[in-house]
């Protein structure tokens, strides 16, 4: 049983570990810990079972610590050691959960009495659980690196036959989904409940559940020439989806000899979990599968951007989806994608999309607010499908500017203003611009001066400028670049202009930004 000692005193934590042989009575004594601080850092991955803190400490005290212990180990047990006799310490120890409350000046019998007292306790609660109970618990120990204790682990070589945890048998960790029974969340944990009973019938080795999960540990003696560990895992999954009319999903780690191994391929399982989106028809992934993919676009391009906008004025729901349907299909058949690549793409393809509507709704005029996210965008923005991430906030989008171009009181001078927005980087003419809205150049060039308060070539001339302005101060791109991007090929007339509005050149102006 692993036992944690915690002071800032160098000498008590050193005295502590070294005045009693805490081996020879059955623990293992993990390094001292300085301060609560790093035995925070340390608990989730060493686990203690008992903890021994001092209570003052610089930083957080032992009474911090045993709350958070508790919380992140809840099978633990904390002492508390301190030089303070005062009843209201023993009083705020007891609130936190602290199962023991000693004086420094305790002599090591005493210390010693109280860690075994803690020691019973823990052993205790693992008796009074359940058979299901206490397997789950010690297969839990083992996937997540808590190595149980000599007694712990010949109990689980009872409760945990399929793993014969008493020779070297190899091992391979595999995380799988369900889906298929609805949407709720209730649904959800019925079908793993039932892909759970199925699977501890059907395969050699141990299933539990764990975070929406189905833990599968498979074990492979005899099964690993040719992959056939997996072929026949593969086989067990495609009788739980016929019987139980489901989805089944899986991400396998790398087998290993033993169940020292589990804690590092049961990671390997979840990483490859994570590229379920990534897998097309195939029901499994194996880490090796795909922890060499760099990572495939993560930025769309000004084409797309271009494309993108068209879409979104256009103002037709069911072209919007076949974009995304097509783009999300372009980036899963990338080799390299990866679930981190998937999402910064979408998100660039968001935030332009964003740019875009605010600079809209700015030129005619009104809040960016409303270019806010949908109600709904926090469960799209979750959700494993990139295409749901990015159809529900792009529609909403397409939504606002269509109830702005309709609000608007003259509808045609707010579209050629969007116009000339999307176009900043190409020649735009009066007459272009005119045309586009149908309007005889003359009759548009004075209502537009009108509506905006600027002739035609102020306005364009204006918005270029601020959008240069916002290139210089959001990108790295060369001033040169900037100024084909806002529609001007020669650069010294770019930097002469940019300075007549602006007060700086390009150059300075990026520098005070």
């Amino acid at each position: 049983m692993k036992l944690l000692i915690v002071d800032d005193e160098v000498i008590i934590r050193t005295g502590l570990s070294t005045v009693i042989k805490w081996e020879e009575l059955g623990y293992e004594l993990l390094r001292p810990a300085a301060s609560a601080e790093e035995a925070l850092e340390r608990i989730t991955l060493e686990r203690p079972e008992i903890i021994l803190t001092d209570i003052r400490m610089t930083g957080r005290d032992g009474l911090e610590l045993a709350g958070e212990a508790r919380r992140l180990l809840p099978d633990s047990e904390v002492l508390i050691l301190t030089g303070y006799d005062q009843f209201s310490y023993a009083q705020q120890a007891i609130r936190q959960g602290v199962s023991d409350y000693l004086l420094k000046t305790s002599r090591p019998d005493e210390i010693i009495r109280a860690v075994n007292g803690a020691k019973q306790r823990v052993l205790g609660r693992l008796h009074t659980l359940k058979p299901d109970q206490l397997r789950d618990s010690l297969l839990e120990k083992l996937v997540s690196g808590r190595e149980p204790d000599g007694r712990l682990l010949e109990q689980a070589g009872k409760l945990l036959p399929g793993l014969k945890l008493e020779a070297a048998c190899p091992l391979q960790a595999v995380t799988v989904t369900a889906s298929g029974w609805g949407g709720a969340a209730e649904d959800g944990r019925l079908l793993l409940f039932a892909v759970h009973n199925m699977m501890r019938e059907l395969i050699e080795g141990e299933a539990l559940i764990r975070d929406n999960v189905l833990l599968v540990i498979l074990r492979l003696d005899g099964l690993l020439a040719d992959g056939a560990g997996l072929k026949r895992f593969e086989s067990d999954l495609l009788r739980i989806e016929r019987r139980l009319k489901c989805k089944l999903f899986a991400g396998a780690g790398s087998i290993v000899p033993d169940w020292r191994g589990l804690p590092l391929s049961n990671k390997e399982a979840a990483v490859a979990l994570g590229f379920k989106e990534l897998a097309g028809e195939a029901r499994w992934l194996c880490y090796a599968d795909v922890i060499g993919r760099k990572g495939g676009r993560t930025v769309c391009t000004i084409e797309e951007e271009q494309l993108l906008t068209a879409l979104l004025k256009e103002g037709d729901p069911s072209s919007l989806q076949r974009w995304v349907e097509a783009t999300t299909q372009a980036l899963l058949a990338d080799p390299d994608a990866t679930p981190q690549s998937m999402q910064a793409f979408v998100n660039s393809v968001l935030i332009s999309a964003h740019r875009w509507i605010e600079r809209v709704l700015a030129s005619f005029g009104e809040g960016s607010q409303r270019a806010g996210l949908p109600p709904n965008s926090e469960q799209a923005a979750v959700s494993d499908d990139q295409r749901l991430r990015m159809l529900a906030p792009l529609n909403h989008l397409m939504d606002v500017y269509a109830e702005a171009v309709g609000n608007a009181g003259i509808p045609y001078i707010n579209r050629s203003i969007a116009y000339i927005h999307d176009h900043l980087d190409k020649e735009l003419t009066l007459q272009q611009v005119a045309r586009n809205v149908h309007l005889n150049p003359n009759h548009f060039s004075e209502v537009f001066k009108r509506e905006t308060g600027h002739t035609y070539i102020e306005f364009v001339t204006i918005a270029r400028i601020e959008r240069a302005k916002a290139l210089l101060g959001d990108s790295p791109i060369k001033v040169s670049d900037v100024a084909s991007r806002v529609g001007y090929a020669d650069m010294k007339y770019f930097s002469q202009l940019f300075k007549r509005y602006t007060g700086f050149t390009p150059s300075e102006y990026r520098a005070r930004s």
